[in-house]
């Protein structure tokens, strides 16, 4: 009797057991989520939402924040609301685990504990980096069923496998617009400017800053489109150099320098393609996250020219101009892109690297002149003798009411900033650049 009784009630354990794991598989969850909408009295009808950004979610928003990012008249409104879904199986290097249906993996990586950074020196034991969170950039790309794709732009499915190693997997990127230039960009020397076409180029997608004044923003925020390899972009952007016979191959974003195996392989492609000594590989970028190492492996993957974009001298119009709000990351990134220059200029310049400075101006941006005045100075203090040209910011992007600066007032900062000790200043204006 008693074994007939212990016997009834194991049966009645293993039924249970398995009632609870498949009720397991078809629990509901609920967590606070930002979704985002389209404003029908705000929305412009100008179609970036959907001819530059690749919606990940089918029907419904996943919260990716992708279109929201990008929409220049801020049309795109976020609402924090309480998703109440199924919560599903996935596998995250072989280990099952259950997070709710209809959000990004990125945000499905949270709530199980990890932790998305925008630094690279940040990253650590569950701590990933994803700087641009728009798709583009793949720097936060893992294994998918096998595919690599970006946790910030992939919706969870049910029984996806994931593997967060991709060390030795060839790194992707979205890389647009393979075209010819008169003018280069701020890393072009400026003796050759203007003089026909002088550069080829092509822009990334993904930045880590939210400048208002984005005037690549096309590009910027761009996640539709298919992915390149390093290979597959310094193939086309040779084949573009020998078809407009120059010999400068440029590369600009967006921020080229987010996704750094990607970045490195693509100098070295180049530097294969192009071995000969006229070719000049040019390299524009905000300097936020160029440490030192970082731009030793550029230099010896073939890098010849860089154009640091320095966005200001003070923390304060540093976040002002790129709308990074976050003080932690305006102060790294701030710190690190001056640290880049001078590093630079100290151990490449002139004879291995040339380096070409880009500094913004805007009335707006700068409490008064002397500020502007510092900055040259700071400069002057690196090295007087590099090429520094002005930026006229204008109205573009989401800053639709900026004034574009006269020439009058591009050639008093031009003076300005003579005065303070740099010896070859020129200045961007509607009419071409002035100077030095």
């Amino acid at each position: 009797m008693i074994q007939s009784y212990l016997k009834l009630l194991g049966l009645l354990y293993i039924l249970w057991d398995v009632a609870v794991s498949s009720f397991s598989e078809i629990l509901m969850g609920s967590i606070k989520f930002t979704r985002y909408r389209r404003s029908q009295q705000l929305c412009m009808k100008c179609g970036v939402c959907v001819s530059i950004v690749k919606c990940p979610g089918d029907t419904n928003c996943i919260g990716c924040s992708s279109c929201y990012l990008a929409c220049p008249f801020e049309a795109i409104i976020p609402e924090e609301v309480e998703l109440v879904s199924r919560e599903i199986p996935i596998w995250i290097n072989d280990e099952k685990v259950f997070v709710p249906e209809g959000i990004t993996l990125k945000i499905a990586l949270e709530l199980l504990g990890y932790e998305f950074v925008k630094f690279p020196l940040d990253v650590g034991p569950k701590k990933i980096y994803a700087p641009c969170e728009t798709g583009g950039c793949y720097s936060c790309a893992v294994l998918v069923d096998g595919i690599l794709a970006p946790l910030c732009h992939t919706a969870v499915r049910e029984n996806i496998k994931i593997n967060l190693d991709v060390s030795n997997v060839e790194p992707l990127r979205i890389v647009e617009s393979f075209i010819p230039h008169t003018v280069g960009g701020v890393g072009t020397p400026w003796w050759i400017k203007g003089k026909g076409y002088i550069e080829v180029a092509c822009f990334a997608a993904g930045c880590n800053l939210r400048c208002r004044t984005c005037q690549n923003f096309t590009i910027t925020y761009r996640s539709l489109g298919k992915p390149m390899t390093p290979q597959e972009a310094a193939e086309l952007l040779t084949k573009t150099r020998r078809r407009y016979g120059v010999d400068r191959l440029a590369i600009s974003g967006g921020e080229p320098t987010l996704n750094r195996a990607w970045l490195v392989r693509f100098f070295k492609e180049l530097k294969r393609l192009n071995p000969d000594t006229k070719a000049r590989l040019h390299l524009d970028t905000n300097t936020t996250l160029l440490t030192r190492d970082y731009i030793d492996e550029l230099v010896n993957a073939g890098v010849t020219d860089i154009g640091p974009d320095l966005k200001a001298y003070t923390l304060e119009t540093f976040k002002k101009i790129t709308n990074i709000t976050d003080d932690t990351y305006a102060r790294k990134y701030l710190e690190t892109s001056w640290d880049a220059v001078k590093y630079m200029v100290d151990n490449y310049y002139p004879d291995t690297l040339f380096v070409g400075i880009g500094i913004p101006y805007n009335r707006e941006f700068y409490k008064d002149l002397e500020e502007l005045a510092k900055f040259g100075e700071a400069i002057a203090r690196i090295n007087p003798e590099l090429q520094v040209c002005v930026l006229d910011y204008r109205a573009e992007f989401r800053a639709q009411t900026l004034r574009r600066p006269t020439i009058e007032e591009m050639l008093t900062i031009k003076k300005l900033l003579n005065d303070v000790g740099l010896k070859t200043v020129i200045v961007q204006t509607y009419l071409g650049h002035f100077g030095p």
